[in-house]
């Protein structure tokens, strides 16, 4: 019960006491205060357009590099915070040396990876960079000794997909990547599959743009095999899948924890082949598996002889502390080094591609070469074809003569009279510019435009490449994680300018 009053006010006039100034007295006393001037050291004047200094908590003001290791997950994980921080105004640095902040996307697939990782953190504390961590290395062992004291974004899944594609294909993306650690699972959380998801996706992608499914393991796509046949199959998706095998041994795949057999990964690949013509089928091995006995490795060579993959991932196997698979016996270092250089060997001993010299192909043209010789594009087998490098074929389709193969790609001469197509509903983004923001968000730009900690998305200089890279979701409830994760970035970053950070 609320405490009772003893006595209870007519007006709430009656509060103010015959004691308490009156306004006349309160407006009097206003005027006779004296302001106190402070004194301005003439030596550090700043003029008032100067920007803030660099170690600035001010958001948006300070330089920022990203480095990223690992999958395409990864890549799309670093990507979108590159965007996101892009967007609220911090300038993505393409040089480590000149950037405030280092911000460090890791995965622990492989432990030279990890390795790299723990020294780019040594070395940005070293330059006296504030740091903050991304990826699934600091979430998955946040009590290693090198990760104290270091801010931390957790891995963060982003949901509503077939919507994030209907408003990314409106500003222009041509080739969109959907990816997830184990694509083929998608939906069975959530009372549905893979093939729905990419029926969805294809009506609403315009003829010319590219969907690329990625890495799906060959219990879930066992489940699916007509209708993802049906799929790869539209003109609007890449014939292309990638199906690990890990082994050609069963004994080895049941240590592994593998909720498959080789059979199994036989059975998806031959039935694709033949209901899908020309499909690419990229595969990954693991070299020197704890109990893998030179039988086992035979098993896995002659896999590899078989079906020639033009696309294979050799991995040597790295035990990772606190592991079953680093409790086990282990296959000695050089024997390991070994094996993994007899694949490659096998690898490098076919090509692919020479009975391809000769054809007219269309290819989506979407980056430029590491060299920054040619522009790289991709034919409808996602096989990679080099061309000259002509501006107005960035990010559209065109045909192409192939003139010379290689172990890894094709290089094609443009038809003559070739009709470079748009797939685009509008103009491609230049390099740099932002894509792939919600419509709450860019509405929240343009409202701010003019407000330095979060400028308009078309004054941003972020070196974004013409694919967008999607992730699946495995929760529902997507916007509200989107936001958490752009939060949790952008609160990452601040707190690593405001306590140092290293």
């Amino acid at each position: 019960m609320p405490a009772v009053c003893d006595s209870f006010l007519d007006d709430i006039e009656d509060i103010v006491s015959a004691q308490d100034p009156k306004p006349h007295d309160r407006q009097f006393r206003k005027e006779s205060i004296i302001p106190k001037v402070r004194k301005r050291n003439s030596q550090k004047n700043v003029e008032a357009d100067e920007d803030p200094p660099s170690d600035s908590i001010i958001p948006g003001v300070q330089k920022i590099w990203i480095r990223t290791w690992g999958c395409s997950h990864n890549n799309s994980d670093g990507e979108y915070m590159a965007g996101q921080l892009a967007a609220y105004g911090y300038k993505i640095a393409e040089n480590a040396a000149e950037a405030d902040l280092w911000l460090l996307n890791s995965c622990t697939v492989k432990s030279p990876a990890e390795d790299h990782f723990r020294n780019s953190i040594r070395k940005a504390q070293e330059g006296k960079k504030k740091v903050v961590l991304a990826g699934c290395v600091p979430q998955a062992q946040p009590r290693q000794d090198y990760l104290q004291g270091l801010s931390i974004i957790g891995v963060q899944q982003i949901d509503r997909v077939v919507e994030v594609v209907e408003e990314t294909i409106k500003e222009g993306v041509c080739e969109i990547w959907l990816t997830s650690e184990d694509t083929g699972a998608y939906g069975r959380d959530i009372g549905t599959d893979l093939p729905t998801l990419l029926w969805r996706l294809v009506e609403v992608i315009p003829e010319g743009a590219l969907l690329r499914v990625g890495m799906t393991n060959p219990p879930y796509i066992l489940e699916h095999l007509e209708e993802m046949a049906k799929i790869l199959n539209h003109p609007r998706v890449y014939a292309f899948l990638h199906v690990p095998v890990q082994t050609a041994s069963d004994s080895i795949l049941m240590d592994m924890k593998r909720e498959y057999c080789v059979a199994d990964f036989k059975r998806v690949v031959d039935f694709l082949k033949e209901k899908v013509p020309g499909i690419t089928i990229a595969t990954d091995i693991i070299c020197g598996f704890p109990g893998e006995t030179d039988e086992d490795f035979q098993e896995t060579m002659n896999l590899v002889g078989e079906y020639k993959f033009p696309s294979l991932f050799i991995n040597q196997f790295y035990p990772r502390p606190g592991t079953p698979a680093a409790k086990m016996h282990q296959v000695p270092a050089q024997i390991k080094k070994q094996r993994t250089k007899e694949l490659s060997q096998l690898f490098h001993s076919y090509n692919p591609y020479d009975h391809k010299i000769g054809e007219r192909q269309k290819v989506l043209v979407t980056e430029e070469s590491f060299d920054s010789k040619f522009y790289v594009a991709h034919n409808r087998f996602y096989e990679q074809v080099l061309i000259p490098k002509n501006p107005e074929f960035m990010g559209k389709m065109v045909e192409v003569d192939i003139y010379e193969a290689g172990k890894h790609f094709m290089k094609g001469h443009p038809v003559s009279d070739t009709q470079v197509f748009t797939p685009s509903i509008t103009k491609p983004f230049a390099k740099g510019e932002v894509s792939g923001l919600t419509e709450e968000f860019r509405h929240a730009l343009k409202n701010g435009s003019e407000s330095k900690a979060c400028p308009s998305a078309e004054k941003q200089k972020v070196p974004l490449s013409h694919r967008m890279v999607m992730r699946l979701p495995w929760q529902q409830g997507g916007s509200v994680l989107k936001i958490l994760s752009l939060s949790v970035a952008l609160l990452a970053v601040l707190i690593a300018f405001y306590y140092g950070g290293v």
